[in-house]
This record gives C-alpha cells, sequence and structure tokens, in this order.
C-alpha cells in the first residue's frame, strides 16, 4: 500500500510539474513591451508632411492607408495596429521632440520608417539607448548597416552608396573618359552619394570628376549651382538631390540649352513629384535606377502582386495620383514591417521584432522589381542592395539592363 501511495505521490507531481510547465509555455507565448497588447499594437512614424521635404509625405499617408486596409482584414495575429505619425518638417531638432512623444508619451512599440538622414541620425542614439527599435528607416545611409554599434537600427532601401556605385558601374562601361560633375546636398545624404561615387571610382576619380557642388537644404533655389556647373561644360551630372531640387535641377539645365548625360537619384525620381513639375519635355532621357515597380507602366498590369498595390490605392486612397512613387515605397516598406509583426507571433517585445526584423530569408514585397528580393541577418542590417537601371522616356521610366547589386562592405 505504502509503494501505491508513493508511486500516486509520484505520478501526481510529475502531473503536477508537466502541467506547471505547458502552463507555463502557455503564459510565455505572449510577451509585450509597451506598446504592444492582445488587442493592439501602436507603431510610431515621423515624416515630414511640411518643409522642403514634404513630397515625402505621401509615404506617412499611404502607410496610414495600408494599416487601415490591415485592420478592416482582421488586424496582424488578431491586434488592431495603431499607426501614429507625426510631421517633423524634415528638422532634425523637431524629429527628436517628436520621436521622444512617441516613445514617452504615446509608448509606442516601434519607430517605423522615419524619413530622411539627418532626422534619423539626430534620434538614433536616444532609441538606441532606449532600446526602441528604429525600423526600416527611410533613408538609403549606408550607416544604418551597423548591427554592432546600433543593434536598434535597421534600414530597408539600398544604400545610397550602393546606388551610386551602379551608376559608377554603368559610365564605367558606357563613357569610361567622361566628365562628371556632381551635385549633392551638403549633408550626410549627399556626402553619403558622393562616398559611393569616388569608391567606385576609385583612382580614376581625380581625373573624372571636373566639380563637386553643394547646396543646402534650406535653399530655395539650385540655379546659380546649375549656371555654375554648365560653365565647366562636364559630359555627365550626376543630381544627388531631394524631390525639390530634382525637379529644379532638371527643368534648370533645359532650359540653359544645355544637354548632359543626367543621373538623378533614386529617391528624386518619382513621375508625379519630379518629373512632371519639372517637365516631361526637360525630363528626356535623364537616367537612375530603381528597384520598386513603377505604378502607372503598363508592363505590371497584369502582375498578380502588383494588382494587389493597384486594389489598395483605389480602395484605401481614391484619387490620388499612381504617378507618385511615393506610394508604391510607403506600401513596400509597410508591408515589410507587417511581415516582421506576423513573424513575431505573439511575442510583441521590442527585442522580438528586432530579431524577426534580421530574420527576413527571399521576402518580396508586391511592389519590388521581379528578382529583388529582402535579406537580412544578425550581421546584416541592409535588406535591399540591388538596382535596375532606367531611363525616363515620353511621361514614364523605361528599365533596361540586368539587376545590378552594389553591396558595400561595413567595417
Amino acid at each position: 500500500m505504502q509503494t501505491y501511495r508513493s508511486r500516486a505521490l509520484v505520478f501526481s507531481a510529475a502531473v503536477a510539474v508537466s502541467l506547471a510547465s505547458f502552463s507555463g509555455a502557455a503564459f510565455a507565448q505572449k510577451k509585450y513591451d509597451t506598446g504592444a497588447s492582445d488587442t493592439e499594437i501602436k507603431i510610431g512614424n515621423i515624416i515630414p508632411y511640411s518643409g522642403p521635404a514634404s513630397a515625402y509625405g505621401t509615404i506617412g499617408k499611404t502607410e496610414e492607408a495600408y494599416f487601415r486596409m490591415v485592420n478592416d482584414n482582421g488586424g496582424i495575429n488578431g491586434r488592431k495596429v495603431n499607426f501614429i505619425s507625426y510631421d517633423d518638417a524634415y528638422s532634425p531638432p523637431k524629429a527628436v521632440e517628436q520621436v521622444r512623444k512617441l516613445v514617452e508619451s504615446d509608448e509606442v512599440l516601434v519607430v517605423f520608417n522615419p524619413l530622411g538622414t539627418p532626422s534619423n541620425t539626430a534620434i538614433q542614439k536616444y532609441l538606441n539607448a532606449k532600446k526602441v527599435p528604429q525600423l526600416f528607416v527611410a533613408t538609403g545611409a549606408t550607416k544604418w548597416n551597423d548591427p554592432k554599434n546600433f543593434p536598434w537600427t535597421i534600414g530597408w532601401q539600398p544604400s545610397y552608396q550602393s546606388e551610386a556605385q551602379i551608376y559608377v558601374k554603368y559610365l564605367m562601361k558606357e563613357k569610361p573618359n567622361a566628365k562628371v560633375a556632381i551635385l549633392y546636398q551638403n549633408d550626410d545624404f549627399g556626402k553619403d552619394y558622393l562616398k559611393g561615387t569616388k569608391d567606385a571610382f576609385g583612382a580614376k576619380a581625380a581625373s573624372m570628376i571636373v566639380a563637386e557642388e553643394t547646396y543646402e537644404i534650406s535653399a530655395p533655389t539650385i540655379d546659380s549651382n546649375i549656371v555654375k556647373l554648365k560653365s565647366l561644360n562636364p559630359d555627365v551630372v550626376l543630381l544627388y538631390v531631394t524631390p525639390k531640387f530634382g525637379a529644379q535641377s532638371v527643368k534648370r539645365i533645359a532650359e540653359l540649352g544645355w544637354k548632359p548625360l543626367v543621373i538623378i537619384t533614386n529617391v528624386s525620381a518619382s513621375v508625379g513629384s519630379v518629373m512632371k513639375p519639372a517637365g516631361f519635355e526637360n525630363a528626356q532621357g535623364v537616367l537612375s535606377a530603381n528597384y520598386v515597380k513603377d505604378g502607372t507602366d503598363q508592363q505590371w498590369v497584369n502582375d498578380p502582386k502588383f494588382k494587389n498595390w493597384h486594389a489598395f490605392v483605389e480602395k484605401y486612397m481614391p484619387g490620388t495620383n499612381k504617378n507618385d512613387s511615393n506610394m508604391v515605397y510607403g506600401y513596400g516598406a509597410a508591408q515589410t514591417l507587417h511581415k516582421v509583426l506576423e513573424m513575431c507571433g505573439d511575442d510583441l517585445t521590442r527585442a522580438n521584432v528586432m530579431k524577426q526584423a534580421a530574420s527576413l530569408k527571399d521576402f518580396e514585397p508586391d511592389t519590388l522589381l521581379p528578382g529583388i528580393k529582402i535579406n537580412t541577418s544578425a550581421t546584416d542590417f541592409a535588406p535591399i542592395s540591388q538596382l535596375q537601371m532606367m531611363r525616363f522616356k515620353g511621361e514614364r521610366w523605361e528599365l533596361f539592363g540586368d539587376i545590378i547589386s552594389g553591396d558595400v562592405k561595413t567595417d
């Protein structure tokens, strides 16, 4: 009898331990940090809805609309997304103020897709000290790929240095003896393109680059810069500029009757916010590079993935101009965050969000060009590193050539 009783006690204890373990596992399945709960995920965002870079405001509006669509379809793993977006006017001090509000007052889980190199530079140390994900930043500065020193900051789009390398690869093949003039924004954004260009030219930089002209983001116009560059008579002009100045540059070059080969940054390649204001007649033959589909390009009409984007715009952003590539960008970035939050399951801690963001394998948002995929790892925080050259013709961009990789090695 004693033996039976002992065995029963042992069995009961084993069951109790097993149940406790099971119960613990069940409880462990749901983990939350500030900004997440059984019903809600708070996402913070800053973007310039006003100021010199206000053309990018469409990105924030698109992301807000995307998460409205997600919520209408039941949310993410049963949780609704509360997307809180503030205007930072492309001003670093304002960016710091707004991000502190998002983290300390709104108590968001992550700060997603904050835009601009100066603004992200201003908030990076604060967010890393607070261990709040600075997730999929909307800037191609190479420094966002630095998981060792900034483990809470991760990029999204191709780096500016990668993009510049691709332009140089094209020039070295097509115009190896060209005289090249560069107009760049006098901040980290412009300097990153300049570095990528010089690194790619290597020893030939000294002989090929005949001018490096800068402008300030606060400048009302770059007319005088363009006139100065024309006086040097270069064969190629590299416009490392943001949208407002992209439109001004393309228009002014044409007004001067000047016909160099013009290459403009991907971030200023929007048909709606750059090429149309510059005048389609003035933009003919301008080159750039891309990694996303064009909302007005007929070749994507029957593309199953891109049909999702068109349906989204028609339902959630009716009346907007599909020429604006910022809507394609915003959708792709939001879809990437959507994927990461899905991967988090019921572990919505900030650490797990970063872990999943660094675990993307061949992810293809609806908006990326075929063959371009998102890959990240614990040592690679640069999700996209491929682009394809394109030329402006008529009222749209035409892709040409192969997809080119511009991987930049970080220290």
